[in-house]
């Protein structure tokens, strides 16, 4: 599970999520970590990122990810059309 947040009112943003056994329990949780000054869907996927990114390099290469963002999940599973290239990043979360 990943999520990201923006207060617009701090102007700062922060992501962080964990990882669950396919029955729920839990394995491990990574940070919240402050991003600076994004809008939201950028905080959602640099927390899906920063969770990949960890799960790969602990070994976790066959996952099911979740997220509150459906323009992100949409983003991910082609269901938004891009004209012209799709932003590098796509090409990113597909690679895991």
């Amino acid at each position: 599970n990943c999520d990201g947040a923006y207060k617009d009112s701090l102007g700062l943003a922060g992501c962080g999520g964990l990882f669950l056994k396919l029955d729920g329990g839990w394995i491990k949780g990574y940070y919240s970590r402050k991003i600076g000054t994004c809008d939201t869907l950028s905080a959602e996927m640099w927390g899906m990122y920063l969770g990949m990114q960890l799960a790969w390099r602990q070994g976790f290469h066959h996952l099911q990810v979740e997220s509150d963002s459906k323009s992100l999940v949409d983003m991910i599973t082609g269901k938004v059309k891009f004209i012209g290239n799709p932003p590098p990043w796509c090409a990113v979360y597909k690679s895991f």
